[in-house]
């Protein structure tokens, strides 16, 4: 039989010991994404005070030794004795799972937190955890450690009467978290997110552990409206104003705000009770329902579509269109269990009904406005039909169809995608050695001719124009854009292979804004990465080592000694080695240092204001980037 397994064996998880055995289960990791996690949770506690109209500024301090400290100026979490757990509700909601004001009827009508464990989770995974709560003219306080409660709430000292709010101090454990470092510009997207969705919310950031502190205030008397205008910083606007939808319909509250710019990328981003949902759902669906029928309707009716002519699509009239969905719903349903995806159906018509009855209203007061749209919709119909036969030709065909791959893709015999990988090499120089150093096997080679077209400022029909980018398309495998089919993939590592300079990190730059606005599934999923070359090699007494960065060189000396028979050589770039050195340094799977691209879902608003402000036509909101961030500046080559 082996081991017994009786009914002892069976554990049962007392409190917040589940919290601590399987934290991945309540907060998704204990990297540094779970650590920034914690912080949001207290605050969304706090702005769901602000959203019943109660709270109207949120404090939140990275401390010195790196707590978080978040005061609110809420009602205050309740002291009296919970009836059914004969404890103080402050005590209640911060050690007892699944305990909240957001199941019952009474306390709030929306709110962000609905499983209840936001609290408990956060206090069980520090190694102490203080609540201050005032009151009625007092301060009441109790401590926790690890998930512990140290001694029963008492009262610490006298506060005025009309004082009250709740403010929480927690150290995030070491032994449960990867890294405790918190990080200030993750905390800074989050929470400027969080006031733009929450209008009139007052949200300070402070850090205080270096010598010059941060601080920044987030504070939108316009919410949403000033959020677009704010993601469309490094775009010119079609149009001055933003447009504005507002209204409720069967007890779904519905935000909307909208505006086209000159580019032809579209930017929605969804929310429910201040939650971003990245995979959309039920009031996108209503959302772009509403647009594609109020334009269609528009610019049939007033003859700017003659009446042969297709009706627009929906992504024609999305093409350059920032939006923000903002929905408020009593019991939101979400589709798995990430919260990522909204399934509530009376979403759909609230939103579909809210936005086509207020954007009609709009276009007949706003012709001018509406013709525009209209215009560089049908513009973009035209380019995509140009696309679409271009798109015909990229298409990789199995090897039947004798389409022949790309002329300079030197291709793997290996035909198992999960083995094989592709290097992508600028040059032809590079592409020469690489493909001479490679294991043939898995390691296919696709050198590229120059820096390819910025896709940031190109329409389809050009991008799809474009020779290099067309020999990628097509070496992939897995189309682009609606085509897009990632089980088709040919590789499982895309390596981006350039120089060490400023060249190579721009065609790197010019590479990732194409992948990441025609392909982002492959970013999404970790198939694509950045090959490491090493900056400098070092020769004494016919020995040789290789340095990755100006420290590895510096221990390189050290260990070997300093004098006059080091050799060193600087590479400035890949066609400097042999095929032998690019195998040893750059290629060999042994030894090579490959650096993983991510995304992550939630910041995706402020990763594509990046690409825009880095990428796009403006120069003055680049300059302004540059400027802020010179400081952190690594490895430039003067």
């Amino acid at each position: 039989m082996g081991e017994q397994y009786g009914a002892d064996q069976i554990q049962i998880l007392e409190g917040l010991e589940a919290v601590r055995k399987r934290p991945g289960m309540y907060i998704g990791s204990t990297s540094a994404r779970g650590l920034h996690h914690l912080v949001y949770e207290i605050v969304d506690n706090a702005v769901d005070e602000a959203l019943a109209g109660y709270c109207d500024s949120i404090e939140v301090t990275i401390n010195e030794d790196n707590s978080i400290t978040v005061i609110d100026d809420g009602r205050g979490i309740p002291v009296g004795i919970q009836k059914k757990a004969g404890l103080p509700a402050v005590e209640v909601v911060f050690t007892i799972l699944h305990a909240g004001g957001k199941f019952g009827n009474g306390g709030y009508k929306v709110s962000g937190g609905l499983h209840g464990v936001g609290a408990s989770v956060v206090n069980a995974l520090s190694e102490w955890l203080e609540v201050q709560v005032y009151l009625d003219g007092n301060i009441y306080q109790q401590r926790y450690e690890r998930g512990k409660v140290m001694y029963p709430l008492k009262i610490v000292g006298k506060c005025e009467p009309h004082e009250h709010g709740t403010h929480v101090r927690f150290l995030p454990d070491k032994e449960i978290f990867e890294e405790t470092e918190f990080d200030y510009d993750t905390l800074k997207i989050r929470l400027r997110e969080t006031a733009f969705l929450t209008k009139n919310l007052k949200i300070t950031l402070r850090d205080d552990r270096e010598e010059e502190v941060k601080e920044k205030t987030f504070h939108y008397e316009g919410g949403i409206r000033e959020f677009v205008a704010y993601l469309n910083k490094g775009k010119t606007p079609l149009y001055e104003q933003v447009i504005y939808c507002e209204g409720t319909r069967e007890g779904v509250y519905v935000e909307v705000s909208l505006q086209h710019n000159d580019s032809y990328t579209e930017g929605i981003y969804t929310f429910v009770n201040n939650i971003n949902t990245p995979e959309g759902g039920t009031h996108l669906t209503g959302f772009k329902n509403a647009l594609t029928k109020t334009f269609n309707d528009y610019a049939r009716k007033n003859k700017l579509l003659k009446e042969n002519e297709d009706s627009l699509s929906g992504e024609d009239i999305r093409e350059g269109l920032t939006a923000i969905i903002s929905v408020k719903i009593e019991d939101p349903q979400f589709e798995g269990q990430t919260k990522q995806k909204l399934g509530n159906s009376e979403a759909r018509t609230a939103v579909d009904n809210v936005v086509s009855e207020q954007l009609t209203y709009f276009l007949e007061q706003n012709p001018s406005v509406a013709k525009s749209i209209c215009e560089k919709s049908i513009l973009a119909q035209r380019a995509r039909a140009a696309a679409r036969k271009a798109r015909d030709l990229t298409r990789r065909k199995s090897a039947l169809d004798g389409v022949a791959l790309p002329g300079k893709l030197a291709d793997c015999s290996d035909k198992n995608p999960v083995n094989c990988e592709i290097y992508i090499v600028e040059g032809d120089s590079a592409g020469g050695s690489a493909k001479t150093a490679r294991s043939r096997a898995t390691q296919a080679i696709l050198p590229l001719r120059g820096k390819i077209l910025n896709v940031e400022k190109a329409r389809m029909d050009r991008i799809y124009g474009n020779a290099e980018i067309k020999a990628m398309i097509t070496a992939f495998g897995t189309g682009i854009h609606e085509d897009f089919d990632i089980t088709k993939l040919r590789y499982h590592k895309i390596i981006i292979m350039t120089d060490a300079d400023v060249d190579g990190a721009h065609i790197s730059t010019l590479l990732l804004t194409f992948l990441y606005r025609f392909m982002p599934e492959l970013i999404k999923q970790g198939y694509v990465y950045l090959a490491q070359p090493p900056l400098y090699k070092v020769e004494k007494n016919k020995r040789i080592w290789y340095a990755y960065s100006d420290e590895e060189l510096n221990s390189i000396l050290t260990d070997v000694g300093r004098d006059g028979n080091n050799k060193i050589q600087r590479y400035k770039g890949l066609g400097e080695m042999d095929a032998e050195q690019l195998w040893e340094t750059t290629m060999d799977p042994e030894r090579r240092i490959l650096l993983r691209v991510t995304m992550d879902d939630e910041t995706q608003s402020e990763l594509d204001l990046t690409f825009t402000t880095l990428m796009g036509d403006q120069v003055e909101p680049r300059r302004e980037f540059i400027e802020s961030n010179a400081k952190r500046v690594q490895n430039l080559d003067i």
